[in-house]
């Protein structure tokens, strides 16, 4: 009867020296009342060894964790209900001096603890692992949960529950640096380039007659277009200096005398001087907005450190342009500080804009010692004019061009004058407008805005004209 037990899986508790074993019976030796385990696991571990032989003084506890089908039908036995624990017991149906087997026989003795066998079948066995429960006989019956709160016995049912499954797992780890080297990268690369200039006209090496498609960025546009033409803008005389935009459209400059005539034909046609200071204001103070920070400061929750900026003006149409974005740059929250010396008569553009500045609660200075002693923001400059070159030469331009440059904030120029002269107050951006005069280095990063300056206009001119600035007002130029 003893060979009906091998191929089961048992767990042999042998104390808690020795610990848990579990395996399946290879062999149950009656004479030396020994118990053999072929793929042992100790304490949830697997064992090195293949097979592991136990004597019945060391076992002290022995149970069936499932029993192979030709095993299953058990003798059916009077009396109090079986269990699935199997213990080898003497003829006398106890152990003997020092824990020896009397007797070779094994039987089945009952354990109270356990669940009752169902009517009519097998007592049930109980089944932690997934092995296990996928094994199960035709007549064995879902195990119920005992109410045994002995931590061996919680340590036994771990040990079911995780020792087990554990065949599969490589007795060495993966070699993840060997086998990246086994990829060459730089062949696939180069493959993937030869395909993709095969993609541009050349047939692939597949089926005759069949072309690889070819791959676009996200960027490009996969209709087929005209080629861009990136000289939109022709002059009838060439300037001494040539820009670019940053989608790489030429803009050329254009002479001063050229510049008149081109604003002297839009005021013909209805463009006044007062729409040019408005657009030419609006643009210059988004842009001047932009330098200060943009939304990352002009915020609501920023109203403690609200940014100020220095506007210093001249008698003349430069200096209305002034004007008019320091009105636009106090509406939108910005602490301004105008200065314009004081003469006795002013032009009507800069009278007027001036009432406007006066309703926004910027402060008005016409000295320079009123301007303020600590570096402000930003400085704008429209101290200089185009035809009056005589300016310079007067004590209130030199004080502010000093107090400019002493200051420590960087300074925007508004229209400044063409690379003929020299710039008294060192720009670090310079605005020119609808388009740019040939600047000097002195000009700094030089921008471009649109006045509302319409194509035939500039056809009436001579200048052949397509806009440049795509969705925005205000572009950068880049030096040619």
């Amino acid at each position: 009867m003893a060979a009906d037990w091998v191929g089961c899986l048992v767990s042999i508790h042998c104390g808690a020296t020795l610990g848990v074993y579990q395996g399946e019976v290879s062999s149950v030796d009656q004479t030396s009342q020994t118990i053999s385990l072929r793929h042992p696991f100790h304490n949830g571990v697997k064992c090195t060894v293949p097979e592991v032989t136990f004597s019945a003084m060391d076992i002290k506890d022995l149970k069936i964790l499932e029993i192979r089908k030709s095993s299953t039908e058990v003798p059916k036995q009077n009396g109090p209900d079986t269990s699935s624990t199997l213990t080898l017991v003497g003829g006398r149906k106890d152990m003997g001096s020092g824990g020896a087997l009397v007797s070779s026989t094994p039987v089945m003795v009952p354990n109270k603890t356990e669940p009752k066998p169902q009517e009519g079948g097998v007592s049930p066995v109980p089944h932690y692992s997934k092995r296990s429960s996928s094994c199960r006989g035709p007549n064995q019956a879902t195990p119920k949960k005992n109410g045994l709160k002995n931590g061996g016995h919680m340590k036994n049912r771990d040990d079911e529950c995780f020792g087990d499954g554990m065949d599969d797992v490589p007795d060495e780890d993966f070699d993840f640096e060997g086998n990246l080297a086994l990829f060459d990268k730089a062949a696939v690369f180069s493959q993937i380039d030869s395909s993709e200039r095969r993609g541009n006209g050349a047939r692939s090496r597949g089926t005759p007659g069949e072309q690889t498609p070819s791959r676009y960025r996200h960027d490009e546009n996969i209709l087929e277009a005209k080629p861009v033409v990136y000289r939109q803008i022709m002059v009838p005389q060439n300037g001494t200096k040539e820009y670019s935009t940053d989608s790489g459209l030429v803009v050329p400059s254009i002479s001063f005398e050229l510049h008149k005539r081109l604003l002297a034909a839009a005021e013909s046609h209805g463009l006044s001087l007062e729409r040019r200071l408005e657009m030419t204001g609006i643009c210059a103070s988004q842009m001047a907005l932009t330098l200060l920070g943009g939304p990352n400061r002009l915020t609501p929750k920023n109203v403690h450190q609200r940014p100020t900026v220095a506007l210093l003006c001249g008698p003349h149409v430069q200096g209305a342009q002034g004007i008019s974005c320091g009105r636009h740059l106090a509406n939108h929250e910005v602490e301004v500080i105008l200065f314009l010396p004081n003469f006795v008569k002013m032009l009507e553009a800069i009278t007027s804009e001036l009432a406007l500045f006066g309703k926004t609660g910027g402060k008005l200075v016409s000295n320079v010692k009123d301007l303020p002693k600590t570096p402000v923001d930003l400085v704008i400059n429209c101290l200089d004019s185009h035809e009056n070159g005589f300016l310079r030469e007067q004590p209130w331009y030199k004080a502010a061009a000093d107090w400019a440059n002493q200051n420590r904030a960087p300074v925007l120029s508004i229209d400044p004058p063409v690379s003929g002269q020299a710039h008294a107050v060192e720009a670090k951006w310079s605005l020119s407008l609808g388009l740019p005069l040939p600047l000097s280095e002195g000009a700094g990063r030089v921008y471009l805005c649109d006045i509302g300056i319409p194509r035939q206009v500039f056809q009436e001119v001579g200048i052949k004209y397509h806009s440049p600035f795509g969705c925005k007002f205000v572009i950068p130029l880049h030096s040619e």
